[in-house]
């Protein structure tokens, strides 16, 4: 068994942005040279997530304004009395989670024909890290 880590690091220009890093993440693959088993890809962070979804621009402001109707931004979340601001995305994080596991077959990431991987952010500006671990023979 074999492991390989590798870390992607993300500053996004605004508070709230759907990042595709798919080629990011076959890279890590190919440069693991793992040929079966599978890729971790966590953030680091509790006010972003890794997803798995198509990549069309409109299904990313439906999911973000899905997101802010179930998590909406607001002054009084009892978060914010420790001086924070970002209580709605801890909530969002929770409600898309923090990773996903991904098979790697024949050295390759096994996706569906329409499957990308997405960095969520919900509360940027600033430098976040997303973690890539993969494991397998």
């Amino acid at each position: 068994m074999k492991s390989f880590t590798k870390y992607l690091t993300f500053n996004t220009k605004n508070r709230r942005e759907i990042i595709r890093i798919t080629d990011e993440i076959k890279k890590a693959v190919a440069e693991s040279k793992i040929n079966e088993g599978i890729c971790l890809v966590s953030s680091m962070h509790l006010t972003s997530s890794v997803i798995v979804q198509d990549n069309e621009s409109g299904l990313h402001r439906d999911i973000m304004e899905w997101l802010e109707k179930l998590a909406p931004y607001r002054k009084d979340y009892e978060h914010h009395k420790t001086g924070e601001d970002n209580a709605d995305a801890h909530l969002k994080n929770l409600l898309t989670h923090l990773q996903v596991v991904l098979p790697i077959t024949n050295g390759k990431l096994d996706l569906g024909p329409w499957q990308e991987i997405f960095y969520c952010e919900f509360d940027g500006q600033r430098t976040k890290r997303v973690i890539v671990k993969i494991i397998g023979i």
